[in-house]
């Protein structure tokens, strides 16, 4: 398709990241109303035509959670009735995407698939995300998923930045591979944390697998909710003789106290993309410093409108 057939909207979430995306497209954002009835209830009007356009809905589904989860529904069921001719649902972070499995046979839900089922009802042709929690994730989908990676922004970053002695650190057994991944491309040393989780949002650090003593270490994650993992992560580290302790989170969800307690944690820098608009706490956090990720979304929005590959935009 023709970039003069692509349309951008978006909701309430992030604004500001999806009109850095349109800026780098050079097209406007689409024009719509998404309001509120007087009970909640998520209303959205399309203002423009989009008879048969190639439209992406933009939005991560951040705090407050099913909210933005709703607008994205029901933005994409207004485009559907007013025949788009295709539609992907452009969320950067993807929420509910931690519960993807059963974990020890647990009466619990797989709200990622639920989640899938639900934008696929709505009427979604195809999916674009980045740094999914779980890759598996992309099977839970029955249209075409495009699940991007931050990593060339970070890495451009770290190499910007030429740290000595580097160690890429997984903060967890589950992490290891997108580790390796960064190690490789960046040609140093991979360290791992076992660690243990007694309930959610709560982690013991075990041990620490590789040598940290005088280096300067990169913790890399998809998401820091609320920065207890992390913090203690870079806590070990230090105890453990490391010199230096920073840390690129793609998601920065931040939720509760996480801004105050990256303040006062061992972490010397937590570095985090616009995925999620910063809170004002956050912003004001001398430790966080913030990345866009607005034009690798935009050129893989080109890239998916024109029909050429995605893939190669991660390829060494």
């Amino acid at each position: 398709m023709s970039i003069d057939n692509l349309m951008v909207f978006t909701g309430n979430a992030n604004p500001r990241l999806a009109s850095d995306v349109v800026r780098h497209l050079n097209i406007h954002l689409g024009r719509a109303t998404v309001s509120r009835f007087s009970d909640g209830e998520v209303m959205v009007e399309i203002l423009e035509n989009v008879r048969g356009k190639d439209v992406f809905v933009l939005q991560s589904t951040c705090q407050p959670t099913n909210d933005t989860l709703m607008e994205v529904m029901v933005m994409v069921d207004a485009l559907k009735r007013a025949s788009a001719g295709r539609i992907t649902a452009a969320i950067p972070y993807y929420g509910y995407a931690r519960q993807d499995r059963r974990t020890r046979s647990a009466r619990v839900a797989i709200t990622a698939k639920v989640v899938a089922n639900m934008l696929q009802v709505a009427g979604i042709d195809r999916l674009l995300t980045m740094d999914l929690h779980s890759d598996q994730i992309q099977g839970f989908f029955d249209v075409p998923v495009d699940n991007i990676y931050s990593s060339p922004i970070l890495l451009g970053d770290i190499w910007k930045r030429n740290h000595p002695d580097l160690v890429v650190v997984s903060p967890d057994v589950g992490g290891v591979v997108r580790a390796r991944a960064i190690a490789k491309r960046l040609e140093c040393d991979l360290a791992i944390i076992d660690k243990r989780r007694p309930k959610p949002n709560v982690a013991k650090v075990m041990h620490i697998i590789g040598d940290v003593k005088d280096r300067t270490c990169i913790i890399m994650d998809d998401m820091v909710d609320t920065a207890n993992t992390l913090c203690e992560a870079a806590n070990a580290l230090k105890e453990h003789g490391a010199k230096k302790v920073m840390a690129y989170c793609t998601h920065a969800v931040l939720s509760g106290s996480a801004a105050e307690r990256v303040t006062n944690s061992a972490l010397d820098e937590l570095v985090i993309t616009d995925t999620i608009p910063m809170r004002d706490d956050a912003r004001a956090c001398a430790k966080i410093r913030q990345l866009s990720v607005a034009e690798l979304l935009a050129e893989t929005i080109r890239r998916i409108s024109n029909e050429d590959s995605v893939s190669s935009l991660f390829m060494e």
